[in-house]
């Protein structure tokens, strides 16, 4: 079995390869092995900590299911990222053009151009993306606390100087941590992930991790009937 630093490793090669190649000719995704998932939640403490988020706003949460009957009874995790659709329709309801598909596939919003409308929170089928009303604040601003740290999300600092400046007002959701991944780093919930059970890479490399992670019978994509194509696959 490949240790987490190994398969780490491994996976990080596989992402300085695909950088290499033109960015419409990678196929970012994700594959999340749920019979490994334990719960622990790290990877959505990390995602937080990485894009400085406030407390309601969650990119990556995990969803959790009792199956059985008392005293029998089990938990069932399910991590729930964007599901970066091939075909997503928060990027067809915003009426700005805030939210778009780059070359590579990743559905990203730009918060300079985004007004708030919340469109897209409606139409995503999935629930993965919410609204900064920047409502957490309590008291007067503080320099030392991270409710005024500047974010990095997008390659951008993105510095929460009042109630009125952006990420606040804007929509917001997962990114596959494109700020990392253009640097060669893999996204924070994948090194965090304590069981191995998230794989990140080009799915069009047949050499790579995830190619080799997906390439099995006992695989699905969550809500694929809706016709979104998903490009996080989970694995039973």
């Amino acid at each position: 079995m490949v240790k987490n630093e190994e398969l780490i490793d491994i996976m990080t090669e596989d992402l300085k390869r695909a950088l290499k190649k033109p960015a419409d000719k990678r196929v970012w995704a994700m594959a999340i092995d749920i019979k490994k998932c334990i719960g622990c939640h790290a990877c959505t403490t990390a995602c937080m900590s990485e894009n400085l988020t406030p407390p309601h706003i969650q990119y990556r949460p995990v969803r959790e299911e009792e199956i059985g009957t008392f005293p029998n009874i089990t938990v069932k995790f399910l991590p729930r990222p964007c599901m970066q659709c091939e075909n997503p329709p928060c990027v067809t309801v915003c009426p700005v053009k805030a939210t778009y598909k780059r070359e590579d596939g990743i559905t990203v919003i730009d918060y300079n151009k985004c007004i708030g409308c919340r469109y897209c929170i409606v139409a995503c089928p999935y629930g993965a993306r919410s609204s900064d009303s920047g409502n957490y604040y309590t008291g007067k601003f503080k320099k030392e606390t991270y409710e005024v740290e500047a974010s990095e999300e997008y390659g951008k600092p993105w510095a929460r100087k009042n109630h009125f400046s952006s990420p606040i007002g804007n929509a917001r959701k997962c990114h596959f941590c494109i700020h990392r991944i253009e640097k060669g780093t893999l996204p924070r919930c994948v090194t965090t992930c304590l069981s191995n059970a998230t794989y990140f890479g080009d799915l069009s490399d047949p050499d790579s991790q995830i190619a080799k992670a997906v390439a099995k019978v006992n695989t699905f994509k969550y809500k694929e009937l809706l016709g979104t194509k998903p490009r996080v696959i989970y694995i039973t």
